[in-house]
């Protein structure tokens, strides 16, 4: 089963970190993703550009409204995320609990669905 952990940072602290520790602190993301890719649980994770370059995208009555940045009252907001497969939820939990930057935020961890339309097949991609 897929699942999706979304990693949410308080964006002024993580500007905030020196050079050389926000290295280091990739660094350790890129070998958590050499070590998921091992163990089979890789999908793929990205690092999201900053909130000020977020456009928000509705569609009403046929118009498509787009509103500059993320609507949040939380000083926290989705830094980046991993698509992981797991076998179960405490599983994708464990394997998200290694996240490096979870110690500088909140990782919430959410098991993905399959879309289900009568007479079509899946298809992802």
């Amino acid at each position: 089963m897929r699942y999706l952990a979304l990693i949410y940072l308080n964006e002024s602290e993580l500007a905030a970190i020196p050079p050389q520790e926000a290295s280091d602190l990739n660094a350790r993301h890129l070998d958590l993703n050499d070590r998921l890719r091992a163990s089979g649980n890789f999908l793929v994770a990205e690092a999201l550009a900053p909130a000020q370059e977020t456009k928000r995208v509705s569609k009403h009555n046929g118009k498509t409204h787009v509103i500059d940045g993320p609507f949040t009252e939380a000083k926290e907001v989705v830094a980046g995320f991993y698509l992981i497969e797991a076998d179960t939820l405490e599983q994708a939990t464990e394997i998200v609990s290694n996240i490096p930057s979870a110690s500088l935020g909140t990782i919430e961890v959410r098991p993905c669905r399959q879309l289900i339309v009568e007479g079509r097949p899946l298809r992802w991609g």
